[in-house]
């Protein structure tokens, strides 16, 4: 992985291998200065002190909307290992709409699902992971220290993170670290989303609204795998970023309806928008299927998935098939994808890249809505972290 730059002025570098065509991969565009960095910092829960070994880490004390505000830089204790679980030394993260959810607590309804009721429970919201391990649990026979894995771990956002190896895979040996770290959560989401829930078949003609973002990104190239006829939204400034993915056609969304009742589709998948459920079955055929993945409002307590809940009150009194889901992390599905990453079936499309120190800047470019693909964060490897030293050198 080529080193950050310190400024975005410079030229996007070509391509890497693997990506879709006109898809930038790794450019660092930055803007946002780096956090404020605090020297040492005991942010154990659920972390234990492991023999005085410390690393770096975003950490995160309470919640909060803005991540200029709630992150900083700091200097912790690596995380301790369960008998299942895996130590991972990281080499790159990503972000995703999701990191803002964890990070602000919002909807509500997310903190009664693990992620802490009052405070937050890990060091930082970061979950997508790509890195080599460190050490396995005692129970833990299927990964060895010095493995290349990609998956999902707790606040990956760090040198070194925690993870359940039921939720690793090894990395696709032609993707980077980078490439690797942008495909869990997102690469999961569309997977199920195409295979699973819409049940995408050669010949439909399949709608993806927010065709542009993390998860759009891999659903468009899916679809397309799956043999469908695959049309994307997106905003002006992205359509052609959504034609490089291999959609065949694309809509501008600020210039044309998509919901106008003149093209019905077998398959919609609303990723991104807040469209009326009345407008999106009016898109789709009498039997069609409809998967809501996003679409979000600022409630505290529903975030928008009211739309969710009443499509799937709806689904069984009428012809179409109106649903969501929650995806499942598993190494199954991660495999599944290595597998269509390494035939070259689908790609990561990196908009840009962050170093660690600019994390909350990485964030805030997601949640700002400027990213088109995946938005990775660089973790830089140190020979060896050490507490800070107690007085003058």
């Amino acid at each position: 992985m080529s080193t950050p730059q310190t400024s975005g002025t410079n030229p996007a570098p070509p391509p890497r291998p693997g990506s879709p065509p006109g898809i930038r991969a790794g450019v660092n565009e930055r803007a946002g200065a780096p956090m404020e960095t605090t020297q040492f910092d005991d942010v154990t829960a659920p972390l234990t002190m492991a023999g005085g070994r410390t690393m770096r880490a975003v950490v995160q004390d309470r919640y909060g909307a803005a991540p200029e505000d709630v992150l900083r830089l700091a200097e912790i204790s690596r995380p301790s290992i369960g008998d299942h679980e895996v130590l991972v030394r990281v080499h790159a993260a990503s972000v995703d709409r999701g990191t803002w959810h964890i990070m602000a607590g919002l909807p509500y309804p997310i903190r009664l699902a693990g992620f802490g009721l009052r405070r937050p429970k890990y060091a930082n919201p970061g979950r997508s992971l790509a890195g080599t391990v460190e050490a396995v649990g005692p129970d833990e026979k299927g990964l060895q220290p010095g493995d290349e894995v990609f998956g999902v771990g707790d606040g990956t956002f760090a040198e070194f993170a925690r993870a359940r190896a039921d939720k690793l895979a090894r990395k696709p040996a032609n993707l980077t670290f980078a490439q690797a770290a942008a495909v869990p959560i997102s690469g999961l989401t569309a997977l199920q989303a195409v295979r699973d829930h819409a049940r995408v078949q050669a010949g439909e003609t399949v709608l993806i609204v927010g065709a542009s973002g993390g998860v759009g990104s891999f659903a468009v190239q899916l679809a397309k795998e799956s043999g469908a006829e695959v049309t994307g939204v997106a905003s002006t400034a992205k359509v052609d970023v959504v034609r490089a993915l291999g959609a065949d056609h694309v809509v501008d969304y600020t210039r044309e309806d998509v919901t106008d009742a003149q093209h019905r589709y077998d398959v919609i998948l609303d990723i991104g928008g807040n469209r009326r459920l009345s407008q999106l079955r009016r898109a789709l055929t009498p039997r069609g299927r409809l998967v809501i993945i996003g679409g979000e409002t600022d409630g505290r307590w529903l975030g928008g998935s009211d739309r969710q809940i009443r499509a799937t009150l709806l689904s069984p009194f009428i012809g179409q098939q109106l649903g969501t889901f929650v995806a499942s992390e598993n190494a199954d599905d991660l495999l599944a994808l290595a597998g269509l990453l390494e035939d070259g079936a689908i790609a990561p499309a990196i908009d840009r890249t962050y170093p660690l120190a600019e994390a909350a800047a990485a964030i805030r470019h997601v949640l700002d809505g400027r990213a088109s693909g995946k938005v990775v964060i660089h973790v830089p490897s140190r020979r060896a972290a050490r507490p800070p030293s107690s007085g003058p050198e």
